[in-house]
């Protein structure tokens, strides 16, 4: 369709009597007439040296008509597109080493099978994602697992993840946390000790099968899953939600150390805090060096009187 400059050109040649001389047109004006010409709506009469302004429903009955046949012809081309893919799909489903048999547990090793294979159940997603996401998350981790779950989302799949609160002290975790959240996805932390573990359309669970995560066991035994999906929505009934924005996490370190002093003064030791947390232990004795500066505490016992009704010390 023509720009505003050149519908204001088709008008002033209908003003000129719908002609004009081809010498007439410098430079600026030639581009805006080539523009006309493409569309229909002027056409070059060069035994009279003119262009003639031609009337607006031919070239509209001419576009309708190429846009009709192109229509019919995407049409009938995604009605063959499944059966012209499905070579390839059924070779994609003949992969090997899959978890798709009921009752296996399929083992996999090394980061990089592992991302793949995960890569694959995301494609595959068609209802429900539910994901929990222990401790720190990498920024180079975080931006992939962006690429495969925004397509997740725009399919109209659910997206559900628990994050623990350390996750409010990693911008690249609240940057991916707020654009997969105004894309429908939920997040929750939750402020207590839980597993890794992917659950896509609950029927198909990841979950870790070594400490370092460098190998994942892939199940797709009903009954299994369903004990992992029922363990997930536990836990997400105990999680808060959070507002995932820049502002809302201004006084996560706070909130952090905070969490850090109230374990403490249940009993917990500093190692148990690290564990229930995600964080690691040198960190928690960061927030508990932090907490004693703020309530003036010489010990642990005082720091956890003191943070149960105590007066601080500013």
């Amino acid at each position: 369709m023509p720009g505003e400059n050149a519908r204001q050109l088709y008008l002033a040649i209908l003003a000129e009597g719908g002609r004009i001389p081809i010498s007439s047109v410098d430079a600026a004006e030639q581009t805006l007439i080539d523009q006309l010409v493409r569309t229909g709506l002027v056409l070059p009469n060069l035994m009279d040296g003119v262009y003639t302004a031609i009337s607006p429903r031919a070239m509209v009955g001419r576009v309708s008509s190429e846009l009709r046949s192109e229509a019919t012809r995407l049409l009938l081309r995604a009605e063959r597109l499944p059966s012209d893919m499905d070579g390839l799909t059924r070779a994609y489903d003949a992969v090997p080493s899959r978890a798709d048999q009921l009752g296996e547990a399929v083992h996999v090793e090394g980061y990089e099978h592992i991302r793949h294979r995960i890569t694959q159940l995301a494609s595959d997603c068609r209802g429900e994602m539910l994901t929990a996401q222990p401790g720190p998350r990498a920024a180079d981790v975080l931006e992939l697992a962006l690429k495969q779950e925004l397509p997740v989302l725009a399919r109209g799949c659910a997206m559900r993840t628990l994050y623990q609160p350390i996750a409010l002290l990693e911008p690249a975790a609240v940057e991916y946390a707020a654009v997969v959240s105004e894309r429908g996805a939920r997040l929750r932390t939750l402020d207590e000790s839980f597993q890794r573990m992917l659950i896509f359309d609950r029927s198909v669970a990841v979950v870790p099968a070594a400490g370092d995560h460098s190998k994942a066991a892939f199940i797709t035994d009903p009954a299994a899953v369903a004990f992992l999906v029922s363990v997930y929505e536990r836990d997400w009934a105990r999680a808060d939600a959070v507002q995932w924005d820049v502002p809302a996490t201004q006084h996560a370190a706070r909130t952090a150390a905070d969490r850090v002093g109230r374990l403490l003064a249940t009993g917990l030791t500093q190692r148990a805090v690290a564990t229930r947390l995600g964080l690691s232990e040198r960190t928690v004795a960061g927030h508990i060096a932090r907490l004693r500066t703020w309530y003036g505490a010489q010990t642990l016992f005082q720091l956890g009187w003191l943070m149960r009704g105590g007066d601080r010390t500013e």
